[in-house]
């Protein structure tokens, strides 16, 4: 079995650790900061960020989701919860979502939804200002959904 060396006079009034701490201490002082101002100063996410899941109106004004369900069963924290009904209008489509909820506390913003979704009507916005004071409203209804704005650089990307 091997024995622990000694240590020096200097190791034990740990002077050098302590000197080197300073250092790299010092050295990090005076380099450029990277904090932001916010809210004054918003980052700019690069296209393509997975913020928050939103809603998507087709052309018609009308909401795109067709209540299949298939973003509800593939989401891993079990964050969405849909209702469908009938369409009024049999002639354009069967069904449409009556409830339509995401618990954004719950939410891992992992954009199962939007893969899933075979209408395209579910996709990740980049919006990340999701707050509430409680957890009942971090639950976000259908309208509120659909609130949640697009991305301006996706807009330009295209061509609208």
């Amino acid at each position: 079995m091997a024995r622990p060396r000694k240590m020096t006079l200097l190791q034990k009034l740990y002077l050098p650790e302590i000197i080197r701490g300073m250092m790299i201490t010092l050295k990090f002082l005076f380099r450029k900061k990277s904090t932001l101002q916010y809210p004054e100063q918003k980052h700019n996410f690069p296209v393509g960020y997975r913020g928050v899941p939103r809603l998507i109106l087709g052309k018609d004004g009308n909401e795109r989701c067709v209540a299949c369900k298939l973003c509800e069963v593939v989401c891993p924290p079990v964050a969405i919860y849909i209702e469908g009904e009938e369409f009024p209008d049999q002639d354009y489509r069967e069904r449409r979502p009556k409830v339509f909820q995401i618990d954004f506390g719950r939410c891992i913003n992992c954009g199962f939804c939007e893969e899933a979704c075979p209408v395209e009507a579910i996709e990740m916005s980049q919006s990340v200002e999701i707050v509430g004071e409680s957890r009942e409203e971090l639950i976000y209804q259908k309208d509120k959904l659909l609130e949640i704005p697009e991305d301006p650089r996706k807009l330009h990307l295209r061509g609208l």
